[in-house]
């Protein structure tokens, strides 16, 4: 074992060698954690490696804050009610070059890095696709050199933790801060006055002038976390700043000594629920005003911070356009738009008009979905309660609004019905999609098939009147973490191919693999990376979950949020026609191409329909791995709590991936693009991104099945009748039989009986119309994957045609569309 002693030089003079690292990881140990290496534990070593690690990107994040504060060059700031990062450590690891030097370092010290990185928590800041969008998109950004800055909120208990309590989802806490959390730094010094409640009044100024103040009922303190976001390659770190909710007064020793203890808190108490947990159950009304709570807590602490403390104390605000430009991922965030007018209007006391002009160049609205019910609309009465001057301003914004409106359509009072900020039917509300798009430079869809029905269907008076206004950038995931960190064989693979890495940060040159997808002996290495990746998985199930799978299977993934119109049902249709169908003796087992179905899903605490498809996936799986009928050809696995973690070792060991959504109701996906860019094939719907994807891979490397999304909407329109596929279909038939007799339930036939009564009798999401159609589909991926040449040349080509769908392109289309901001040169 290595022996090295401590050293307290400046990080910034310390050389990158395997020594000069060992002696500040002990140095961490000793003086950070207070234990020596003897003594140390798991969690003690992995919070001094951490420290350790960051250490090396410190001094380039304040020379990037420093150059940033002294530059000036226009920012974007990216308000995100989610930030869903994934563990830390590979990625500081990745970015500060450490990898190499880190591993040796600890081997030295008899420590082995792969456990410690296994002792990292990762912290459910997010709940799916929107915040893990969110997370690729800040790397984007500081890999490519762009100033910015993340906010949101630092949930003390993020996205439930899940757990199968007899095949049904429980929901426990996500105590992700329990062992620390190393990769943030507190600054209470900094923290934010937000206020809410109260009353608003009258009152005149100096000069004279009538304003509006607000005199709140009450306060907390938002106090700042602030995380680096190092670019790849570059030496920028970016920050992201997450808020965490407190009390103004939290404790009352008078209370307290007169022997009232939980009164004595019960300041603190209240103040913290703000940012307690990611997404509060809002199927009550308590629940529905804390999360617009949420909402404002977390854009007052943003924009406060940012006019306060980030710019300078003489910066002009006329100016605020040239410098900074906010975007508004989802409707979460768009209480921003009121509050920035508050601040100029009757904290700065601009006119209306000078303030609202400068709040109508500084926001842009991405829309993350096609479902009506998607689009937040908050009641005027909570509203009203809770933030009384703001429903004054949209008030006031959307009577102007109005004016204008009519004036352009002066017959047509429906449009300005259906086109009004303030809904009136069922309750009145606040619909805050309408407000971010008429407040708005830009909005924006995040795939071609999404945007065009944005503008073409959910928002189609507003692209009538704002012509220029609607735009598309679609999605992209970061292959730093999605490929070069996940996936180690095909990173190593294609750096080998294309003759550098330099792909990592310029993924257009995966082009380069495309004739390799003739060469023979490319492709039994490449069927090598993904033999090895499954053994990998296998090994992590085992110990996870005790998940037993077969590598030499095909491994058929559905992996995403559990929602009905990603139709996880149909997926699970099919698995049950196989079983019934090899268990009755219509289809010879040896006939049927060995599969493991993966799942892997997480329904939201108050969604009782995906609670219980949920529960219906697990008792197929029950039923299904413990037949020995079909042992060896069908297995179902669908590990609890699925998470970024895992999701980097499940998805380079797919071989196909499951995007079946309803054409014309998945936004983009993300998911999607990452099993691409790992090599597995798609079979989809021509829904979201899938349609760009298809494109570029072609038809011959892509499975698609079922209706369009104008097919779709003719069905809908004509009157949809799922029985009548019931009635016609014998395959769909005996599947939704074989659920309805109990056979997956002990015999108990009413504990399916909802899901069943649901796709039988309305079925909104089509899933018996495009069964026949998937049958077929998942037909034809059995005749390709009976031979393994050709779906290896497919798979290469799809790995080959992704750069496309990296992050970084997505910046660039955000940047030369939507922010008009451009990269700072490198830091020197």
């Amino acid at each position: 074992m290595t022996r090295v002693t401590a050293n307290t030089e400046p990080i910034a003079t310390r050389e990158r060698t395997v020594e000069g690292f060992v002696r500040e990881y002990l140095r961490e140990l000793n003086f950070g954690q207070g234990v020596d290496l003897s003594r140390a534990s798991v969690n003690d070593q992995y919070l001094a490696l951490a420290r350790t690690v960051r250490h090396y990107l410190m001094v380039r994040w304040l020379e990037t804050l420093r150059r940033q504060s002294e530059v000036q060059a226009k920012s974007v700031a990216y308000l995100s009610a989610e930030f869903l990062l994934g563990r830390q450590l590979d990625n500081a690891l990745l970015a500060a070059d450490l990898t190499d030097i880190v591993e040796e370092g600890l081997s030295g010290l008899g420590i082995d890095l792969d456990t410690l990185r296994q002792a990292e928590v990762e912290p459910g800041l997010g709940n799916g696709g929107l915040g893990r969008l969110a997370a690729c998109f800040i790397d984007s950004l500081a890999t490519m050199n762009v100033p910015s800055i993340g906010y949101g909120i630092r949930y003390e208990y993020g996205i439930f933790r899940q757990t199968f309590v007899d095949g049904w989802q429980v929901e426990k806490p996500d105590s992700w801060l329990t062992l620390g959390s190393p990769w943030e730094f507190p600054h209470p010094e900094m923290a934010v006055e937000v206020s809410f409640g109260g009353s608003v009044a009258d009152w005149e100024d100096d000069d004279g002038t009538v304003r509006r103040r607000w005199t709140p009922g009450w306060s907390v303190l938002g106090v700042p976390y602030n995380y680096m976001v190092p670019g790849y390659g570059n030496g920028r770190v970016n920050t992201l700043r997450l808020w965490s909710a407190r009390a103004t007064r939290a404790f009352d020793l008078e209370i307290f000594n007169s022997g009232d203890y939980a009164q004595a808190v019960r300041a603190q108490t209240f103040a913290e629920n703000i940012s307690k947990v990611l997404y509060p159950e809002d199927s009550t009304p308590q629940g529905k005003e804390l999360r617009l709570q949420q909402q404002y807590f977390f854009v007052a602490c943003s924009l406060k911070d940012f006019v306060d403390q980030v710019l300078p104390k003489d910066f002009d605000l006329t100016n605020l356009p040239d410098r900074i430009h906010f975007q508004l991922n989802d409707t979460h965030p768009v209480i921003a738009i009121p509050e920035l007018m508050r601040i100029l209007v009757d904290e700065k006391k601009w006119s209306w008009d000078d303030a609202w002009s400068v709040v109508r160049q500084v926001f842009s609205y991405t829309c993350h979905t096609l479902l009506p019910e998607a689009l937040e609309v908050w009641s005027v009465e909570l509203l009203g309660r809770l933030l009384p001057r703001h429903l004054e301003i949209i008030y006031r914004i959307n009577e102007e609004f109005l004016l204008g409106l009519r004036a352009a359509y002066p017959d047509d009072e429906l449009r300005a019905r259906r086109m009004s900020i303030v809904a009136e039917f069922p309750e009145r509300g606040i619909r805050m999609a309408h407000l971010a798009t008429v407040a708005g430079v830009k909005v924006n869809g995040v795939a071609a098939l999404h945007s065009q029905l944005l503008r073409d269907k959910v928002l189609h008076d507003f692209a009538e009147y704002y012509p220029g206004k609607f735009t598309n950038v679609t999605n992209g995931i970061t292959p730093r973490r999605f490929v070069r960190l996940s996936n180690p064989g095909l990173s190593g693979l294609i750096t080998e191919a294309v003759g550098s890495d330099a792909w990592v940060s310029d993924l257009d040159r995966l082009r380069e693999l495309e004739p390799l997808a003739d060469d023979a002996e490319f492709r039994r290495r490449f069927r090598e990376v993904k033999a090895a990746n499954k053994r990998r998985l296998v090994q992590v199930l085992v110990e996870r979950d005790g998940i037993e799978l077969d590598p030499d299977t095909m491994f058929d993934v559905m992996v995403k949020r559990l929602h009905e119109y990603k139709r996880q049902t149909l997926k699970l249709l099919h698995v049950v026609t196989l079983y019934q169908q090899i268990t009755t003796g219509a289809l010879d087992v040896e006939d049927v191409t060995p599969r493991t179905f993966a799942f892997g899903a997480k329904a939201a605490p108050g969604y009782r329909m995906a609670k219980q498809i949920i529960g219906l996936i697990n008792a197929v799986g029950r039923t299904v791995n413990a037949d020995p009928a079909v042992q060896g050809r069908l297995t179902v696995a669908f590990p609890a709590n699925y998470n970024v973690t895992l999701a980097e070792t499940l998805i380079p060991a797919a071989d196909l991936s499951e995007q079946i959504s309803l054409a014309g109701k998945e936004a983009s996906g993300t998911g999607n693009m990452k099993f691409m860019l790992n090599g597995a094939l798609t079979i989809g719907t021509d829904d979201g991104a899938n349609v760009e994807i298809r494109e570029l891979v072609g038809d011959d490397n892509f499975f698609l099945f079922g209706l369009t999304e104008p097919e779709v909407a003719e069905v809908v329109e004509s009157g949809y009748h799922p029985t009548s596929y019931y009635e016609t279909n014998p395959h769909l038939r005996h599947a939704l039989d074989l659920i309805a007799s109990g056979a997956f339930s002990d015999g108990d036939r009413s504990v399916f009986e909802p899901v069943v009564s649901n796709l039988l009798h309305e079925d909104r999401f089509l899933v018996l119309a495009d069964f026949q159609a998937y049958l077929d589909a998942q037909a034809r991926v059995d005749a390709a994957y009976a031979d393994p040449e050709a779906w290896t040349r497919s798979a290469i080509l799809n790995v080959a045609r992704g750069g496309f769908f990296s992050s970084d392109r997505s910046m660039r289309d955000y940047l030369d569309r939507v922010w008009h901001a451009h990269p700072v040169p490198p830091i020197s």
